[in-house]
C-alpha cells in the first residue's frame, strides 16, 4: 500500500489538485490489483486469514480496510496540496537591516 510518507509529498509536489489524486488512484490501484492477487494466490492454497473459505461469503473486512486506506490517501494528498497552497500565499517576510 502506499505509505502516508509517499501521499503527502505527492500532494505538496504536484501543482494541480487534479493531477495529484489521479497520481494516487494510479499508484493505488497498481498496488492494490497486486496485493489483491498475493492474497488470492494465498486464498487458493487453503490460507482463510484475508477471505472466508466459503466463495459465496463477501470478505466485508477486507473492503472496510482497503476503503480507510484510500480515503487516508486521499485526505493526505489534499492536506499536502493544501500545505503547498499556504506556502505560496505567504508572503516573504522582509530582513530588518536597520537593527
Amino acid at each position: 500500500m502506499p505509505r502516508c510518507t509517499d501521499t503527502l509529498p505527492l500532494g505538496f509536489a504536484v501543482r494541480r489538485r487534479t493531477a495529484a489524486y489521479l497520481a494516487f488512484i494510479a499508484v493505488h490501484s497498481f498496488v492494490f490489483t497486486f496485493q489483491s492477487l498475493q492474497l488470492l494466490r494465498a486464498w487458493t492454497a487453503g490460507d482463510t486469514s484475508a477471505f472466508p473459505a466459503d466463495a459465496d461469503v463477501a470478505p466485508w473486512s477486507y473492503l472496510v480496510v482497503n476503503a480507510v486506506i484510500y480515503a487516508a490517501g486521499f485526505g493526505l494528498v489534499a492536506l499536502g496540496h493544501r500545505l503547498r497552497s499556504r506556502r505560496a500565499a505567504r508572503p516573504a517576510a522582509a530582513a530588518d537591516l536597520a537593527g
